[in-house]
C-alpha cells in the first residue's frame, strides 16, 4: 500500500504507532464525543488501529492518516473499505479530521486524491460514501465533491451508543468520474489561489 500526495496533503498508511498521533488530532473537538461516527479516544484507540489493520491484512481495507505536507502533522484518518476487486468498487469512509481542519482544503484535497487512485489505478467502475442521516456537515461535504444520493439505508448500523443508525448513501461512478474530477480540479486551483 502506497502514500497518496497531494501539494498539501499526504495520505499515508496508517501503522500500529500512530494512536498518541491519532489521538491528539481528534482532542481538537473531541471527535470521539460525536454521535454519528466513530473516532478514536485514548480507550478505544488500540482497537479502532487493531480493527483497521485487520482489514488491511483481509485485503478489504486500505487505511490511512491524513497528513499536512509542510509540517507532517496528523490531522485525521480514513480509509478505503468494503474493497470488492471482482466488481471493482470499494468505499470511502470512517473519515474524520481535527475539527481547526474541517471546512478548509483538506477534504477535498484528500477525497480527490482517494478518487484519482480508486478510479485511475485501481480502475473501479464505483466508489461509495455513506454517511448518518443525521450528519448535515458531511452529507452536504459528500455533495460537493460531485457524488450523487442513491438513497436512504434504514438501520444500517448500530453506533456504539446503541442507537440504530440510518444511513444515507452516495456513489460516483466511472462514467461520472472526468467531470467530478475536473469540478474537484477547480475547486482545489481556487483554495490553493485564495492561500
Amino acid at each position: 500500500m502506497e502514500s497518496l500526495l497531494g501539494p498539501r496533503v499526504r495520505l499515508r498508511p496508517l501503522l500500529a504507532t500512530d494512536a498518541d498521533a491519532l489521538v491528539h488530532a481528534a482532542s481538537d473537538g473531541e471527535l470521539w464525543n460525536l454521535p454519528f461516527t466513530v473516532v478514536p479516544s485514548s480507550t478505544t484507540v488500540a482497537a479502532y488501529i487493531q480493527n483497521a489493520l485487520a482489514g488491511k491484512e483481509a485485503g478489504t481495507v486500505m487505511p490511512f492518516v491524513t497528513e499536512i505536507v509542510s509540517t507532517q502533522q496528523v490531522v485525521g484518518s480514513t480509509r478505503f473499505w468494503k474493497i470488492d476487486r471482482n466488481n471493482r468498487k470499494l468505499e470511502i469512509g470512517s473519515t474524520w479530521l481535527s475539527a481547526s481542519w474541517q471546512k478548509t482544503f483538506v477534504n477535498t484535497e484528500a477525497k480527490f486524491l482517494m478518487l484519482r487512485y480508486a478510479f485511475e489505478t485501481l480502475n473501479c467502475v464505483r466508489v461509495q460514501l455513506t454517511t448518518d442521516e443525521i450528519n448535515t456537515q458531511s452529507r452536504n461535504a459528500i455533495l460537493r465533491l460531485g457524488a450523487k444520493q442513491e438513497g436512504i439505508v434504514r438501520n444500517e448500523r448500530i453506533m456504539p451508543d446503541g442507537r440504530k443508525r440510518n444511513s444515507v448513501r452516495f456513489s460516483i461512478i466511472d462514467d461520472e468520474w472526468p467531470s467530478v474530477r475536473l469540478g474537484l480540479e477547480e475547486r482545489l486551483r481556487t483554495t490553493s489561489a485564495a492561500q
